[in-house]
């Protein structure tokens, strides 16, 4: 089957993958997900683990993005160097079977002394912009494990940063002297909306982390609101690092990614002074898929 004929979209990361099977007009007509990462994928078995989401969506073109283009994946795709659009990413996709599977590249930023990249979250921003979700001109927010801060300009990704922060949190919830303390899921609570003031105010995240048990310890703070003060304080920090350099008022702010992390950046925006328009990560990824897909078919 050719491209105009539908084409299966799939995101695969390090520890899950999920899988969409679009039509030619682009309407989602199926879909998949389950935990098999690229750390689940023995050497030289991804041919047959692409086999299985074929097996299941149908036996179509694939277009790949995420860790699958890692050097720890499939067929390694280099980064497109910012600033980025999504033609030029069009242009440099690698071919695991020709004509059958694109690997999109990822984004990489070198410039002086900086150096990040990404891998993934560039279909999602620029799918979004492509749908008209976002401006031009923006700062996304994308959280998650590594949560990504990225500044759009003109149509491009124009620069970003990575902040560990929600690896840093499962760390947290599973090694550390706070473990016992956080083990609920985080909400946008009073508590979290203080851990986010602090965060953003002091420039003291590993001092206020072990503050956090020695209060409850002291009894100053109930132990149940320990996960949300906790969440809230390393997002706070979170947003000093995304915030900083961007003047209020210049250009919009976006929080895109899963709705439960979106819900609490975008609350943890609003208490630093900043509205964010939420979009869902998986709608603006199909978007880009969608139009990397036109542009493999043009």
């Amino acid at each position: 089957m050719s491209w105009a004929e539908g084409f299966i979209a799939v995101d695969w990361g390090t520890t899950n993958r999920r899988a969409y099977r679009l039509a030619g007009d682009g309407a989602l007509s199926d879909e998949m997900e389950d935990g098999l990462g690229i750390l689940s994928v023995e050497s030289g078995g991804f041919p047959d683990s692409v086999r299985t989401i074929r097996e299941r969506l149908g036996d179509l073109p694939m277009l790949m993005a995420g860790m699958i283009g890692s050097n720890r994946g499939w067929v390694e795709a280099p980064y497109v160097p910012c600033p980025a659009a999504l033609d030029e990413l069009a242009a440099r996709l690698v071919w695991a079977e020709p004509g059958r599977v694109a690997i999109v590249p990822g984004v990489s930023l070198d410039r002086g002394g900086e150096a990040d990249v990404m891998r993934g979250e560039e279909v999602q921003i620029l799918g979004a912009l492509a749908a008209g979700l976002v401006g031009g001109d923006a700062l996304v927010c994308h959280p998650g494990t590594h949560n990504k801060w990225i500044r759009l300009e003109r149509g491009r990704i124009a620069g970003f940063r990575t902040v560990m922060t929600g690896e840093l949190f499962n760390l947290l919830r599973e090694h550390s002297i706070l473990a016992d303390l956080l083990d609920g899921p985080a909400g946008p609570s009073r508590a979290f909306a203080a851990g986010v003031r602090h965060g953003l105010d002091e420039d003291d995240l590993l001092a206020e982390l072990f503050s956090v048990r020695a209060r409850i310890l002291l009894g100053k703070q109930p132990r149940e609101e320990a996960c949300d003060y906790t969440s809230g304080l390393l997002i706070g920090s979170d947003l000093r690092v995304g915030l900083r350099g961007a003047e209020a008022g210049a250009g919009e702010v976006v929080a895109m990614g899963r709705p439960e992390l979106t819900r609490l950046f975008a609350a943890a925006l609003r208490e630093a002074g900043r509205e964010a328009i939420e979009i869902d990560g998986e709608k603006a990824f199909l978007a880009g898929a969608r139009k990397l897909a036109e542009l493999v078919k043009a």
